[in-house]
């Protein structure tokens, strides 16, 4: 019977084990599990779509991005949708980005580019390339995304544009990386695939806080009334992000997450790169309006005190020989793995993502939130916010 008695300081871990895994486990099922319900729902016929597909723009601004404008741009060109211009803003390039962009032009009709003055004394010219090409628009529904981002199908406008119902304002798509071999490609995959679970699943929730410009739509009345980018033309970045924290709201906002409706961007080669993206989405977040970025800070905290009352039970239970405290904490923590590893490896291989986390998903775990507090760190030691993101 003794083996079954627990001291103070062992009824304290495990109760703030239990307590925490329950915390977590309503994380998961409630929050980052909504894409995998969402596409269970879509593939039963469940969710309700429009039949008509509006005419659209793509909009798209470049810099130096010849190579990535002659590989990925004719993906977009040659979407199946029936009528649909791109325009490109050529953001004072200085490669062969003028003359891919003739030269397409030339096969392509619905291609239209232009370019941001040298004269413009904008502190984020990317906000004016974009206001430039919103302008030069000629339809109501704007689809954004990247020189460097090519669509999964030929069907990602058709399955963007099921979305646009009469209430709908805002659709908001998946994203990730094209597979690439390395730590580093695993890492940032894992990290792209962890805040997808997060702002869409947000939005998932009818509580829209966020966006990424790689595969975005919205209404071009709903820019001009919002006056554009107007409230935070102080910042470099913020054109996708902070302008859907603005707008977005659950009555009109969708979410599209079709496999064939990805947006996939190339890897990212050096670290340094994608440090720079991940302080400036750092810089831009602290703006965000609603609670949603304080639910998400919670999980995070709570997830690192999990692992601390968790690793002090096992700690203490084999240390004391008191295997029934070390066996009730790694209990708990194989549970939490089990749910987290189903729903993060079930979301990628609905999303088509070639990574799956099992053995590394412990490390990543810790690491994701570890990695966010070091880049926030730089951010305020280097004092500089705002970055502007290529």
């Amino acid at each position: 019977m003794e083996a079954f008695t627990f001291n103070t300081i062992d009824t304290i871990l495990l109760a703030a084990t239990g307590v925490l895994l329950i915390i977590q486990l309503i994380y998961y099922l409630g929050l980052y599990n909504r894409i995998h319900i969402r596409n269970t729902a879509d593939r039963k016929g469940e969710i309700h779509f429009t039949q008509e597909l509006p005419p659209l723009s793509v909009i798209i601004c470049a810099r130096n991005e010849s190579e990535n404008l002659r590989c990925f741009l004719p993906a977009i060109l040659e979407q199946d949708y029936p009528q649909f211009e791109v325009i490109v803003i050529n953001d004072g390039s200085t490669d062969e980005s003028e003359e891919v962009l003739t030269l397409l032009e030339e096969k392509y009709r619905h291609l239209y580019h232009s370019f941001t003055p040298d004269s413009a004394r904008y502190i984020s010219r990317k906000k004016l390339a974009l206001t430039l090409g919103i302008k030069a628009s000629k339809h109501d529904w704007l689809v954004f995304t990247e020189a460097n981002c090519k669509p999964a199908s030929n069907q990602w406008l058709c399955l963007m544009a099921r979305n646009f119902t009469p209430r709908t304002q805002v659709v908001l798509g998946y994203s990730g990386y094209e597979p690439c071999k390395g730590w580093l490609h695993k890492r940032i995959a894992f990290d792209s695939l962890f805040t997808s679970l997060r702002y869409l699943g947000f939005a998932l929730a009818g509580k829209p806080y966020m966006a990424i410009g790689r595969n975005l739509a919205y209404r071009k009345e709903l820019f001009f009334s919002q006056k554009g980018y107007s409230t935070h033309l102080n910042l470099q970045r913020g054109e996708d992000d902070l302008f859907i924290n603005q707008v977005a709201n659950g009555e009109n906002t969708r979410v599209e997450t079709d496999s064939n409706a990805i947006v996939r961007m190339q890897p990212v080669e050096r670290y340094k790169d994608w440090k720079e993206e991940k302080i400036s989405y750092l810089a831009t977040a602290r703006y965000y309006q609603g609670s949603q970025r304080y639910f998400l800070g919670f999980e995070t905290f709570s997830r690192l005190l999990f692992y601390a009352a968790f690793l002090t039970a096992i700690v203490l239970g084999v240390l004391h020989f008191h295997w029934i405290v070390a066996s009730i904490a790694l209990f708990a923590w194989l549970l939490r793995f089990t749910v987290q590893a189903f729903i993060i490896n079930k979301t990628a291989t609905e999303q088509k993502e070639q990574r799956h986390y099992y053995f590394s998903l412990p490390l990543f775990d810790i690491l994701q939130p570890l990695q966010t507090l070091k880049f926030r760190l730089y951010r305020v030691y280097r004092g500089k916010g705002d970055f502007m993101r290529r």
